[in-house]
């Protein structure tokens, strides 16, 4: 049986619509997908304008840390989540794309005055209160403190990643870096060329360009 292609509107005036809002924002979209980006070097804005079961879109909001060196786009911060918008005729679908995308366009630059600089990042992240099982908040949190100098909030930090049995893969992996840290947090410089490696590392599985982190 032939694969027909997808003939929906809904992509055309979704994509029609952030190229109006986000792409004068230096935004890129990544392919044909639902999916743009915001390049910072070493995190991304994130926007999805996210599928529902039927026909429209939501939409999310976030940030990613490329430290975590992974080969997918992720949501480590989120910024906003919106429920989904249903697609019944072109006419009626367009100015709530339209309005979908303006909130991204907002929410992009929200991101972008608040994490202004490194220092703006590991004021946010460690001001969170520690929430039990969020083991990534830790990870990011005890990077972030290293990096600006704060070897004591690190370890703290990376030390909670480390407690407890890992029940996955992940988790395994999580704490394997969460240790190579701890041991270097006291050394800034190291801690920053080790998240230069990862993030480099992040950037070439996420076929982006290589360029050089700027990690401040």
């Amino acid at each position: 049986m032939p694969v027909m292609a997808d003939r929906s509107p809904v992509l055309r005036i979704i994509t029609s619509a952030a190229r109006e809002s986000l792409k004068p924002l230096g935004l890129a979209q990544r392919g044909r997908s639902r999916l743009w980006i915001d390049d910072h070097g070493w995190w991304l804005g994130v926007v999805e304008f996210t599928p529902p079961r039927t026909a429209g879109s939501g939409l999310h909001v976030g940030v990613m840390w490329l430290w975590h060196d992974v080969d997918h786009l992720a949501f480590h911060v989120d910024a906003v989540r919106i429920g989904p918008e249903r697609f019944r005729t072109e006419d009626q679908f367009t100015p709530l794309a339209l309005e979908l995308s303006r909130q991204a366009a907002a929410n992009v630059t929200a991101l972008r005055e608040k994490y202004l600089a490194l220092p703006d990042v590991a004021r946010y992240l460690t001001s969170r209160p520690v929430r039990r099982g969020f083991l990534w908040d830790c990870f990011d949190t005890g990077i972030a403190a290293a990096l600006v100098g704060d070897p004591e909030t690190a370890r703290d930090r990376l030390e909670r990643v480390l407690r407890g049995d890992p029940l996955a893969p992940w988790m395994f992996e999580a704490q394997e870096k969460a240790r190579e840290l701890h041991a270097i947090a006291p050394d800034r410089d190291a801690v920053t060329a080790w998240v230069a490696r990862a993030v480099d590392s992040c950037r070439s599985k996420l076929g982006l360009d290589p360029v050089p982190p700027a990690i401040s």
